[in-house]
């Protein structure tokens, strides 16, 4: 599968002030995402956004198929499990995340970003691909060959905010079914993943907007309690290949989504969890999956 070009990457600007370039938005304080709403899309550019509109660009013409897409999984929910739908956070998360990683790098990016299933044939081109809550997540047996073929073949999947005991056991028994041989395993620190575009020190946890506005008078509560187990502590997992390239990205007990699709919403939460986890750990992701 093809890299792209990533060594390059060099930033215009102090991350800080790059970001604030945009200015800040407010959103509507709500989802209310309806299963299935978004199935009929392609893009997340066809989409309205629920807050402001992130700018869009253009590229250098005849390049299309040299620059950096943002590619989310449409998938089926696990009757009665628990976590959201695949559009849960579009299609403003993705959008913005495209238009912060063209802002701070040289990297061309893909202004429009795209909505596939597994087994869509256009697939194959995609190097980066991105779930989110797969508490709920359902692959029947052809998505899951088609995942198992398209992680060995040198695509990469993260799987992105999901809380608690009972959404990690939904999506690690799928996750047993592409890899039955495979395990997850906990992430060091000390990864070149957390330290090739940015310093990252710590697994910080990324509240939802709501939490993360009242983490200022709460007493700091960032986890969403109405889980089981243990969601204070974030993990950020991976499945390797026989040669160590990480194929599948965890994060768990957190939500970059949220960090990246209500960046604007208000300043606390742009300045503590957009600007200071989402964004700088996204880069370092995108950066290192693609060289590697």
């Amino acid at each position: 599968m093809k890299k792209l070009a990533f060594a390059t990457v060099v930033f215009t600007l102090a991350f800080g002030i790059a970001l604030a370039q945009r200015g800040f938005r407010r959103g509507n304080g709500g989802r209310g995402f309806r299963r299935g709403y978004y199935e009929e899309y392609r893009t997340p550019r066809e989409v309205g956004q629920h807050g402001g509109e992130t700018p869009t660009w253009t590229n250098v013409p005849g390049f299309a198929s040299d620059v950096f897409t943002f590619v989310r999984i449409k998938r089926d929910r696990e009757p009665g499990s628990h976590g959201g739908s695949w559009d849960t956070d579009a299609p403003d998360s993705d959008l913005n995340l495209s238009y912060r990683l063209r802002q701070v790098t040289s990297l061309a990016v893909s202004p429009d970003g795209l909505f596939l299933r597994l087994t869509d044939e256009d697939l194959t081109g995609q190097p980066f691909i991105y779930m989110v809550e797969p508490g709920s997540l359902y692959l029947d047996d052809e998505e899951i060959a088609a995942l198992r073929k398209y992680l060995l073949n040198g695509g990469f999947l993260w799987l992105d905010d999901f809380w608690g005991d009972s959404e990690w056991s939904n999506m690690e028994q799928v996750l047993k079914r592409v890899f039955p041989d495979r395990s997850f395993v906990e992430m060091p620190l000390d990864h070149p993943l957390y330290h090739c575009v940015f310093d990252i020190k710590s697994k910080s946890q990324i509240p939802n907007v709501e939490l993360g506005t009242a983490s200022q008078s709460n007493g700091g509560m960032t986890w969403e309690p109405y889980h089981d187990g243990d969601v204070r502590t974030v993990h950020h997992k991976a499945i390797f290949d026989d040669r160590g390239r990480i194929m599948v990205f965890v994060t768990h007990n957190t939500d970059n989504g949220d960090g990246w699709e209500w960046e604007g919403d208000n300043h606390y939460y742009f300045e503590n969890f957009s600007e200071k986890i989402a964004y700088p750990l996204a880069i370092n992701v995108i950066f290192y999956t693609m060289t590697h």
